[in-house]
């Protein structure tokens, strides 16, 4: 077994691979592409295959920010692991330590301190270690010195036959009596939006939005609530990667929580999603609190990770 760096040449033999290792993440080669290869930190020396007789039988992929990410800039402590995996047929060998232990020394050597499994913003393929899917993987990060750290759920909702519920109507009234407006994105708003999600929740949930604004799609997956000066208050979008069934972010402004915008606004999305026809909604990544909201309104649990963290010593 050699460790070497990748080369497309492995492409195809990378992508199967992947796809049958990691059964509940597969995936196709435009996809690797798209969010490995064409991601603008990708680095070859932090991309390594596992090669036995010419054929894949493990691969690593790791980053190393070389551009700055929005307001977070290079986050030069920070390292990522974006995903590990091994044959089935040639695990318990020391092929997953080799592959990772190299790109840890890798990591430290571009002066990384802190790394990450999986959640790399904005490409990340899973937020953390999926322990029930993939039950091996906590023992091997935690053998490598990785502590479990806060949950993230997956979670999903069957929308056809969706109703508003009358609840959720008297209280879309009532707000709109108080002077908040519930209407489908505005180009007028465009700037509003983008200075509200920056300043609100940050950079990432601004890139979002303009990218549906730039995409012209924003007319058709962004929601808006305006306060009584005509000023954004909250607002929620869907399709951030081009599956319009995907939901999310969802935010309202600190000064307007608990005030069950953002439960109506929820509730609207999804009547808009089940007019156009959407049969389910779901996405990626919510914390606790985010489940317990989501619950209340009907949607289920499909995954659960955890986030998994490394304090490298310098």
């Amino acid at each position: 077994m050699k460790i070497e760096a990748y080369s497309q040449v492995f492409e195809d033999q990378v992508v199967r691979l992947w796809s049958r290792t990691l059964f509940a993440d597969p995936l196709t080669a435009g996809k690797f592409r798209r969010q490995a290869l064409f991601d603008d930190n990708f680095d070859p020396a932090l991309c390594d295959l596992a090669l036995e007789d010419g054929l894949v039988r493990g691969f690593i992929l790791a980053t190393k920010r070389k551009f700055p990410y929005l307001e977070r800039g290079l986050e030069p402590q920070r390292g990522w692991i974006n995903v590990l995996f091994v044959d089935k047929e040639v695990q318990r060998r020391g092929i997953g330590s080799q592959l990772l232990e190299g790109a840890e020394q890798k990591l430290a050597g571009l002066g990384a301190e802190q790394l990450t499994y999986g959640a790399y913003s904005p490409s990340y393929f899973f937020p953390g270690v999926d322990r029930e899917t993939y039950p091996a993987a906590r023992g091997f990060f935690e053998k490598h010195g990785y502590r479990a750290g806060e949950k993230a759920y997956s979670m999903k909702k069957d929308l056809q036959g969706y109703v508003i519920p009358e609840t959720t109507l008297a209280k879309k009234a009532e707000l709109e009596k108080a002077g908040y407006r519930f209407i489908k994105f505005d180009y007028r708003y465009a700037l509003d939006l983008l200075e509200f999600t920056r300043a609100e929740f940050g950079g990432g949930w601004k890139r979002n939005a303009l990218i549906s604004m730039q995409n012209n799609t924003a007319e058709d997956c962004i929601l808006l609530v305006l306060d009584r000066d005509g000023k954004v208050a909250a607002y929620c979008m869907r399709m951030i990667d081009g599956n319009p069934q995907r939901f999310g972010p969802i935010g309202t402004a600190a000064a307007e929580r608990n005030s069950g915008i953002g439960g109506v606004l929820f509730d609207i999305m999804q009547f808009e999603m089940t007019r156009r026809g959407l049969c389910q909604l779901f996405f990626l990544s919510t914390d606790e609190p985010g489940r317990r909201f989501y619950e209340r309104h009907g949607l289920t649990v499909f995954r659960t990770f955890t986030d998994y963290r490394k304090e490298l010593k310098q």
